[in-house]
C-alpha cells in the first residue's frame, strides 16, 4: 500500500487534508489498494476463524476500546486497519462460519460483496435521479421483478429500504393512511378505534410500529396461533367480528410468512378473504419467508401473498446478501403517494412525473444504492441457485428435527416449517428454578467458541433454536452441535452418564 504522508507532520492546512484523504482522480489508485488492503485483513480473519466466536464478554472489549484515544490520530490508514483488527475483527461474530445457527443471519455470495465496493466508493444517494441516475432504474427493475415472483400484478412497486422493521413500518403507515382517509375530523380523533390484527408470534416491528403511528401498542390485536404457531385464522375471524360490533376498524392485517421462531406461515389466502371482507389492508411479512418466492421446490408455500397489499422481503436473510437490504412492495402503486412529500430544493410539486425520483416513495431521503449487490448476484448465479440454497437449508432443519426427535434428552417444540430448529434438553432431574438450564446451555457453548444457537420462550419454557441458513453447513456440523448441547446440559445438570447424538 502507498503510505500517505505523516498526518501531523506535513497536512497543515484543510485543503491539504482534503487532497490526500478525499476520493477524487488523483486518490483513486490508493483508494483501490486501501480497499485492496481491508479485503485482505478480512479474508485473513475470516480463513483463520476456528469457530463463529471468540466467547468475549463486553467489560473486556469494553476496556479495550476505552484504552484508545480517539483526540491522538494514529496518521494511516494502515495503522487504524490494524487496530480495527484488534478491536473489531478478532473477536467478530462470524456468520459464515458453519456452525453459526443463532440468529437470522446469513453467509453472503461473493458477487454482493464486489458489488458493496462500487457501492460505497461512488457513494449514490438514492433519492432523487439526479443524484442516482441509472441507480434507480435498476432499483425499480428489481422492484418489479420482486412484485413479479410475488404474483403482485402490472400495477405492483415498491422501494428498497435498510430491513426489515423499516419495511414494515412503511407497510403500518400505507395502511394508516388508507383507512383514515375514509373518516373525518382531526387525525387523532380518526386513529381512535383503528385496530391491527396479527398472530401472538409475529414480529415485534408491528407493535412498534403501532406505536409510532400513534395508534399505541395496544391497537395490535394478538390473534392465537395454532400447533405449528400459525395464526388461527377462525381464531382471527371471531377477533375481527366481535371488534366490529364494539365499534372498532379493522385498519390492518399482518399475516407472516415465516416467523422468527418457528418459520410459520400464516394461512395467507384464509387472511386475504378476511381482509378483503372487512375492508382491511392486507400485509404480509415475508422478511424470513420470502426466500420461498426463488425457490425451485417450494414457492407454493407462499400461495395467497398475490392478494396482498403489500409485502416485506429481507434479501439480507433468505436472498443471502449483505446487510441491510429489504424491500416494501405494493400491489398498487398508487398506495405510495400516501407517503410522498415534496420539497422544493429537492423534489418540487410542480416538476412530478418528470424524473422517477425514489424519494417519493420512501420514508428515508439520502439512501444507499444496496440495489446493486442483489443485481449483481442475480446477474451472476441466477435467481435459481439461490432458491436452491434456500431449498439446502430447509432440507438440513428437517434433518436437524429428525435427530432432536430421536434422541431420549433432547425435545422438539414444534413441527420444522423453513431452517429453525426450537428444541430443549431435557435433564432427567427437572428444573427447580433459578437460570432457565438452556440460558446455561447457551452460554457455555458461546464461551467455548465452538458453536452459536439463539433461545427462545414458549409457553414459559425457555427453549434452545438452530437457526439454520448457511447450506455449507452439513448433517455433521449439526450433529457436532447438539452433541455439544447434551454434554454441556448434562454438566450443567449435574449429569454423568455419556450418550452419543446419532444421525
Amino acid at each position: 500500500m502507498t503510505p500517505p504522508r505523516p498526518l501531523a507532520q506535513t497536512l497543515s492546512t484543510p485543503f491539504d487534508i482534503a487532497a490526500e484523504y478525499l476520493l477524487d482522480s488523483d486518490t483513486a489508485e490508493r483508494m483501490a489498494e486501501e480497499f485492496g488492503a481491508a479485503a485482505q485483513l478480512a479474508a485473513r480473519s475470516i480463513a483463520a476463524a476456528s469457530g463463529p466466536t471468540t466467547g468475549p464478554r463486553p467489560a473486556a472489549l469494553r476496556a479495550r476500546l476505552d484504552a484508545v484515544d480517539l483526540r491522538a490520530p494514529l496518521g494511516s490508514t494502515a495503522a487504524a486497519l490494524d487496530e480495527a483488527t484488534e478491536l473489531y475483527l478478532r473477536d467478530a461474530v462470524y456468520f459464515h462460519h458453519p456452525r453459526y445457527a443463532a440468529h437470522l443471519n446469513c453467509p453472503i455470495v461473493l458477487p454482493a460483496i464486489a458489488a458493496e465496493a462500487l457501492v460505497t466508493t461512488v457513494n449514490t444517494s438514492m433519492d432523487t435521479w439526479d443524484q442516482s441516475a441509472g441507480a434507480t432504474l435498476i432499483e425499480q427493475r428489481l422492484i418489479d421483478w420482486a412484485a413479479s415472483l410475488a404474483g403482485l400484478g402490472p400495477d405492483a412497486d415498491g422501494v428498497f429500504t435498510s430491513g426489515g422493521t423499516a419495511s414494515n413500518l412503511q407497510a403500518m403507515l400505507l395502511a394508516r393512511n388508507t383507512a383514515t382517509a375514509r373518516l373525518v375530523g382531526s387525525l387523532p380523533e380518526r386513529l381512535t378505534g383503528l385496530r391491527i390484527y396479527a398472530s401472538a408470534d409475529s414480529h415485534f416491528s408491528i407493535s412498534t410500529s403501532a406505536s409510532l403511528l400513534g395508534l399505541g401498542a395496544e391497537a395490535v390485536v394478538s390473534v392465537p396461533v395454532d400447533g405449528l404457531h400459525r395464526m388461527d385464522a377462525h381464531a382471527l375471524a371471531l377477533a375481527l367480528e366481535a371488534d366490529r360490533a364494539a365499534g372498532f376498524r379493522a385498519m390492518a392485517i399482518v399475516a407472516t410468512a415465516g416467523t422468527t421462531d418457528f418459520g410459520a406461515i400464516d394461512p395467507l389466502h384464509n387472511i386475504g378473504a378476511l381482509a378483503a371482507q372487512y375492508n382491511a389492508w392486507f400485509h404480509v411479512d415475508a422478511a424470513y419467508g420470502g426466500g420461498l418466492l426463488a425457490s425451485p421446490r417450494h414457492r407454493d408455500m407462499l400461495a395467497g401473498i398475490e392478494a396482498a397489499d403489500s409485502v416485506t422481503v429481507d434479501f439480507h436473510k433468505s436472498f443471502f446478501q449483505p446487510i441491510g437490504s429489504s424491500a416494501i412492495l405494493v400491489r398498487d402503486r398508487a398506495a405510495l403517494a400516501l407517503v410522498s412529500h415534496h420539497a422544493e430544493y429537492l423534489n418540487p410539486a410542480a416538476e412530478a412525473g418528470r424524473a422517477p425520483n425514489q424519494v417519493d416513495k420512501s420514508l428515508a431521503t439520502t439512501r444507499r444504492f444496496d440495489a446493486l449487490k442483489l443485481w449483481v448476484t442475480l446477474r451472476t448465479l441466477g435467481a435459481d441457485a439461490l432458491g436452491s440454497m434456500f431449498d439446502t437449508v430447509m432440507d438440513l432443519a428437517t434433518a436437524a428435527g429428525e435427530i432432536v426427535t430421536a434422541h431420549p434428552e433432547l425435545e422438539l417444540a414444534a413441527e420444522i416449517q423453513l431452517s429453525t430448529v426450537v428444541f430443549r434438553y431435557v435433564p432427567q432431574v427437572p428444573e427447580t428454578g433459578g437460570e432457565p438450564l438452556s440460558n446455561k446451555i447457551r452460554s457455555a457453548l458461546y464461551d467455548s467458541g465452538e458453536a452459536m444457537v439463539a433461545a427462545t420462550t414458549i409457553n414459559q419454557v425457555r427453549y434452545l433454536k438452530l437457526t439454520l441458513l448457511n447450506p455449507q453447513t452439513t448433517i455433521n456440523d449439526v450433529t457436532a452441535i447438539l452433541e455439544a448441547i447434551v454434554t454441556h446440559g448434562r454438566r450443567l445438570s449435574g449429569e454423568r452418564t455419556p450418550m452419543e447424538v446419532s444421525v
